[in-house]
């Protein structure tokens, strides 16, 4: 595990992310049940602790420097969409506590490690949550996904749970142009940013969009 830790602390330092000790080892300590629970929770088709660590934990640590930038480190209600394992949404509640974190997922099983997780790793603000994203109402500042639907679909599902200020952030991989032309009639692109995941030659980018209605 120190092999791990070491390109854990790098690919941190790369993303200029100052953690602690004990937020490492919550983040292997995450790892860890990942691979554990995995065949019983079907939680990711990536099985190598190597793959999993540059493909889930650091790719999912480039959120959070994007994220604090937005947030000016301000205690902020974030949803975790389609969250699966728990990815951003994990990795976003160890590396900044002032975060609540809530991950949604329609299978209660992941909604149930979500919750093991918080529990093994004592994260007190982080739950995980077993229903449709449509069914929320909870205003959230920041919701989030990762992978999960098309530009379109994602603001469309979570729309009656984003804040009257709120924003959503969706991690993609090379620049989504065609979805960002589909998007309904009331949503902006307020920003698009490259991401670059230490240890991984892919495209990745973080696309911000807003109501118009919050346009200013």
């Amino acid at each position: 595990m120190s092999d791990v830790l070491t390109v854990l602390k790098s690919g941190a330092a790369e993303l200029g992310l100052n953690l602690s000790d004990v937020q490492l080892e919550q983040l292997l300590g995450y790892l860890a049940l990942i691979q554990k629970w995995n065949k019983v929770y079907n939680l990711t088709a990536v099985r190598d602790p190597q793959e999993m660590l540059t493909h889930h934990l650091l790719d999912s640590l480039t959120a959070v420097a994007p994220l604090v930038r937005h947030t000016h480190g301000q205690p902020t209600k974030v949803l975790d969409v389609g969250s699966g394992g728990g990815l951003p949404g994990i990795v976003l509640a160890i590396c900044r506590p002032e975060l609540d974190v809530s991950c949604v997922d329609t299978v209660g099983k992941k909604a149930a490690f979500i919750q093991q997780v918080a529990a093994a790793l004592k994260l007190p603000n982080l739950r995980g949550i077993h229903a449709r994203v449509e069914t929320l109402t909870t205003p959230f500042d920041v919701i989030c996904c990762r992978a999960f639907a098309s530009l379109s679909d994602f603001v469309n599902w979570s729309w009656a749970a984003l804040a009257e200020q709120g924003v959503w952030m969706a991690m993609k991989g090379k620049h989504p142009q065609e979805e960002i032309d589909a998007l309904p009639e009331g949503v902006r692109v307020f920003h698009v940013e490259p991401l670059h995941v230490p240890g991984l030659e892919v495209e990745r980018c973080m696309v911000w969009m807003r109501p118009e209605t919050h346009a200013n």
